[in-house]
Parts: C-alpha cells; structure tokens; sequence
C-alpha cells in the first residue's frame, strides 16, 4: 500500500497556498489515476462530462473546486482544477474505479496530517525540518528557514488583524517588501534561481533568508508603530521596511565584495540540467 500512496503522490499535481495552509490537488490527475487512464485528454473529457452530472444532480462538490495554474508537461503554466483533499473524497464516491480505495487512504492520509498539525502546530514544523534534511539542508539553514517563517507568520497575523485582505492583498504586500529589500520582483527572483512552481524560500541561501526576515521584521515593527491599517498605509509601512533590509544589505555587499542575491537554488540535478535545456 506505501508504494501505491508514493506513486499517487508522484503523479498527482498540487499547489499549498502559504496564507491558508491549504493543499489543494489537480482533479484531472486524480481522475486519471482512478480510472487507469494513461490519456491526460480522455482523463479530462471524464471530467467534463462527470462535472454536468453532478450540477445537474445539485451536488456541491463541483463548486467547491477551483482554477488554480498548475504546470503542463509542456513546462507552461494552465488554469486546471483543483479541489482540497475533503472535496477529492467526496467527489471519488462518483467514480467507480477499484482504484479508490488506495487513492481515498492517501487522501485521508493527507488531511489526517493536516488535523494533527491543527491540533499541534509543531507536528508541521518537525515535518517540515524532516523534509528539508532529507533534501540536504544543513542545521543552520533549517533553522534560519522555520525563523523566517515565524516572523513572516506574525507579520501577517498583524495584516490579518488590520483590514488587509489575505490571498491578493497579501501577495501584492509581499511582493513589495521583496522589490525593496531585494530589487527584484519575487517572479524575478524565482526566474534567476531556475524555479516554477516552487516555493522560492525553500531555495534561498541563508544570507537571502536573513535579509527577507529583516524586511518583514521591519515591516511589522514600523506597521505597528504607525498603526497602519488598511491596504494603503501597509503599502507605506512595506516599502519602509523593505528599505531598511535594502539599506542593510547595500551595506554588506559594500563591505564584503560579495553580492547577497544568489542564482543557486536547491532543486535536484535532474531537475535543473532540465530547467537549464528549456532555457536554451
């Protein structure tokens, strides 16, 4: 049964959204899976007509997936749907498939994970570190890593708490704290590393996590100070507190002759010898 739940989790497209710590999943792969398809197009006419079925029965599985642009294997970005791993289930009743049953295991694998992780929010972060270890990551980095991720977590909590919209207001903020500290744009950024649809933090370098730290630090701190409110004077309390971890980093680059954004990422060879012959 682990050997079939690793293929699923091979095959199966996914995306996690940072600012709900949601996983959600490509319905199409999932489908393919179920009914042994090894054609993405038939997988995806099953899926059309399964849709028209379960809106005309009323079912409120189709309405709770959504369009999020995951990666083709043309390399290119498309909008496809996606569902979280509650919406899968209930949608893999409609499915006859003695494939089921293994891909409803994994699923509730997958949300198992996700309540513990709820009830005890450490679960995540020793899952996390497991993660980056097995993929090479010092003790140094990790820890740098999950002490980022704790500041980002509280400067978003203050986003949260001062009329600012999460998912787009949030993206637009971090990415303004980014272009500041950083002079580039977090697409920029993600494009010099060779990246996709990969999380960009997984692939910095202890230097780039400390200065995006300080950004959001300084963003939270001078937010606070000016009681910012809204998505206009959280806009102004970015661009200050980008500024100072600019300033910051201008400053060693200055000192130590070396500069602090890096091309280096962490994906696997094979990955990037790829990444590198599409570029070409």
């Amino acid at each position: 049964m682990n050997n079939n739940l690793t293929l699923f989790e091979d095959n199966i497209r996914r995306t996690y959204d940072e600012q709900t710590e949601t996983w959600y999943f490509s319905v199409v792969d999932i489908i393919q899976v179920l009914i042994e398809q090894p054609n993405f197009q038939t997988a995806r006419k099953y899926w059309n007509k399964l849709k028209e079925r379960l809106k005309n029965e009323g079912s409120q599985s189709v309405t709770n997936c959504h369009r999020l642009k995951l990666q083709a294997a043309d390399g290119k970005k498309y909008p496809t749907d996606v569902a979280t791993a509650e919406t899968l289930l209930r949608l893999i009743q409609s499915i006859p498939s003695p494939k089921a049953e293994p891909v409803k295991l994994w699923l509730a694998k997958v949300g198992y994970e996700r309540m513990q992780e709820m009830a005890d929010p450490a679960r995540s972060l020793d899952r996390a570190r497991e993660t980056w270890q097995k993929h090479g990551r010092s003790e140094k980095w990790i820890q740098q890593r999950m002490t980022g991720q704790e500041t980002r977590n509280k400067l978003t909590d203050y986003w949260k708490e001062n009329d600012v919209k999460e998912d787009e207001e949030f993206a637009i903020l971090t990415n303004i704290i980014h272009q500041e500290w950083s002079e580039l744009s977090i697409k920029d950024h993600k494009k010099l590393k060779n990246l996709k649809s990969q999380n960009l933090r997984d692939h910095m370098s202890e230097a780039e996590l400390i200065f995006t730290a300080l950004a959001e630090l300084s963003t939270r701190q001078v937010a606070e100070s000016i009681q910012a409110k809204g998505m206009p004077e959280n806009t102004v309390a970015s661009k200050i507190g980008g500024g100072i971890a600019k300033n910051a980093r201008l400053d060693l680059e200055e000192k130590t002759g070396k500069k602090v954004i890096s091309a280096k990422n962490y994906l696997p060879p094979k990955k990037q010898n790829k990444l590198l012959k599409q570029d070409n």
